[in-house]
């Protein structure tokens, strides 16, 4: 279980930073307000011998404003701290660089979009790199390097070991309910990691998406956001989620759009649409983090522990979501990774989650919130195997259960604690 008081843990991002740095002018490191960035960005500027900047800092934002130039002037990387509060940088960037381009000279950080500033549309096209940072992962949390994607993608069978879960259910519901951002982790109660939670949605929904947009119907959005984690690891229905907040449907696509812009959800779109028949297209939701999600869903561990089907049914949404986000966590860090989604079938075979390599390789995912795997619940993986022939390296089904084993060819059972449980140990 993730502890009370949160350690400074190092990021797998600062590695990546450092790599990226090598190569490109401006390195972008962009996601939800309050996951760590200002951190990273310290730490990379103490590294590099670089400066920071912080734009969230009104007095320094100012002078920003007023002189762009000076701010990005001088030696060794200008490390810029929510660069989209003063988007005027990004064209004195653009002069530094017209002016002398080499690697590593900028590191911005974002929390909302690149794309969401019309401004960078011009501005560094083809001179900046970016990279996500996530909500801590697990292994993160608990200090182990993870490597069950980086092995899976390159030798699935090597995941499959005589190792024993010894995580619980109810472990697995404090991981799902606590999330990863550092500052709930820290928090003293689950009462104080709730407040700190809902302080975090209302501020991110009256700071930055307000600064995306003016909204007409603003005081909709949050009611929006609720009906959106109750669609969490579901395909998405805007227009039924329209209707329940009184919004028309292009409003609230709209809406959407900007809550995907400040890392609050995220869609996670159909995969092989125009590569196996009767494919359907339609994308899930996600909201990015589990903790978020359960307290907009009203879910604590005490709710999540009991045997209503209700309850029951919600937390299998929020474990598909949890582990989907973990996966995407260690897809982030690994190079050659060029497509992420979800894959449904016109006869209702599904499968929750596919990673695909560079070469057309692909793994896929499905999650059970249960201690038993049933023939049934692997025939999505079955039917995509049988579908893409030998693109196929292999098929998980990542369950509540202790022990881990293959089930047929290419498909194997693996206990969800797996993914940050180094495959060595």
């Amino acid at each position: 279980m993730p502890a009370q008081s949160y350690p400074l843990r190092k990021r797998r991002a600062l590695a990546l930073t450092t790599t990226l740095m090598a190569d490109a002018p401006v390195v972008l490191l962009e996601g939800p307000r309050a996951v760590g960035k200002s951190t990273l960005l310290n730490q990379v500027a103490a590294a590099q011998s670089g400066r920071v900047v912080d734009l969230d800092e009104p007095a320094t934002r100012d002078a920003v404003v007023a002189d762009p130039a000076l701010a990005v002037s001088g030696e060794g990387p200008v490390c810029l701290d929510e660069y989209q509060k003063a988007p005027e940088v990004l064209e004195a960037i653009k002069a530094e660089l017209n002016k002398h381009t080499a690697p590593g000279r900028f590191v911005l950080t974002g929390s909302t979009r690149h794309d969401s500033l019309p401004v960078t549309a011009q501005s560094l096209t083809g001179r900046v790199t970016s990279l996500t940072v996530f909500p801590l992962s697990q292994g993160e949390q608990c200090g182990v390097h993870e490597d069950f994607l980086e092995v899976a993608i390159n030798d699935p069978s090597k995941v499959i070991t005589r190792h024993l879960a010894t995580t619980t259910r109810p472990d697995y519901i404090a991981r799902v309910t606590c999330g990863g951002f550092p500052l709930a982790l820290a928090a003293s109660s689950g009462d104080a990691r709730r407040r700190w939670i809902r302080d975090y949605v209302r501020l991110t929904l009256e700071r930055d998406v307000r600064d995306l947009s003016n909204l007409r119907q603003g005081d909709k959005l949050r009611t929006l956001l609720d009906r959106l984690a109750g669609q969490t690891a579901q395909v998405l229905n805007v227009a039924k989620a329209a209707e329940d907040v009184g919004l028309t449907d292009k409003t609230a696509e709209s809406y959407v759009n900007l809550l995907e812009k400040v890392f609050l959800v995220y869609r996670l779109e159909a995969w092989g649409t125009t590569l196996i028949a009767r494919t359907l297209s339609k994308p899930k939701v996600h909201v990015l983090d589990t903790a978020v999600a359960a307290v907009l869903m009203r879910l604590t561990p005490e709710k999540l522990t009991t045997i209503d089907a209700t309850a029951s049914k919600k937390f299998g949404h929020l474990v598909e979501t949890f582990a989907v986000g973990e996966l995407r966590k260690q897809a982030s860090w690994i190079e050659g990774i060029t497509g992420i989604g979800h894959w449904r079938h016109h006869d209702g075979d599904e499968v929750d989650l596919i990673i695909e390599r560079e070469d057309g390789g692909i793994l896929g995912f499905e999650m059970k919130a249960g201690g038993r795997v049933s023939g049934p619940e692997l025939k999505g993986l079955a039917h995509l195997r049988d579908s893409v022939g030998d693109r196929f390296l292999g098929g998980f089904v990542l369950y509540l259960g202790k022990r881990s084993y293959t089930y047929s060819d290419r498909i194997h059972v693996a206990p969800l604690d797996r993914l940050w449980t180094p495959i060595g140990d």
